[in-house]
């Protein structure tokens, strides 16, 4: 099941140019540029057992400014709970590239710094997470929006009450000059 908003071009496009920003700690060696396409259905390992696949690549979600906020990990029946997919947010997981310089075989492998047991404790991606993260990163918003407001606000009154006391104090250097010149 892909996201169709990861099948439309010029989305895509800027995704892949904004170059998959997974935070800071989520990548050991930068490639510089990541295909969103073949991301998807990459396999999932854990860091202790790198070589036993426990899910793939379901979806990317991404934030306002289109960079990459978490990932969802469909565990299929590999973890042996039933089909689940699992919310990981940007720097839970690291994305190594294989074949890096030729698109027609590059590859991702997706670790994990956790265990399975780990991995069966993050959120699950279910209608009602969607619905809260969407409520939550909309309230996040607005609470930034009304905080850079105030701070703006708060600027401009300052830089006015400041504005104000620089006029208030040339207004009485000048008085001074023309009282002692008139003396």
């Amino acid at each position: 099941m892909t996201s169709s908003y990861l099948r439309n071009p010029a989305l895509l496009g800027i995704l892949v140019a904004g170059g998959l920003a997974f935070g800071s700690s989520a990548m050991a060696a930068p490639e510089g540029l990541y295909s969103a396409d073949e991301l998807l259905d990459a396999d999932v390992y854990t860091q202790a057992d790198p070589d036993d696949e426990i899910g793939e690549v379901e979806d990317i979600l991404l934030d306002n400014d289109m960079q990459v906020r978490a990932i969802v990990i469909d565990t299929g029946n590999l973890l042996d709970m039933g089909e689940r997919q699992y919310v990981l947010e940007a720097g839970q997981f690291t994305v190594e590239t294989q074949n890096g310089n030729d698109i027609e075989n590059i590859e991702y492998r997706v670790m994990v710094d956790m265990s399975e047991e780990e991995l069966t404790q993050q959120p699950e991606y279910t209608n009602d997470w969607w619905q809260n993260a969407r409520q939550g990163a909309q309230e996040a918003w607005e609470q930034t929006k009304q905080g850079a407001a105030s701070a703006w606000e708060t600027t401009q009154e300052g830089a006015s009450q400041a504005l104000d006391r620089i006029g208030q104090a040339l207004e009485n250097v000048g008085e001074r000059t023309q009282d002692a010149a008139s003396e």
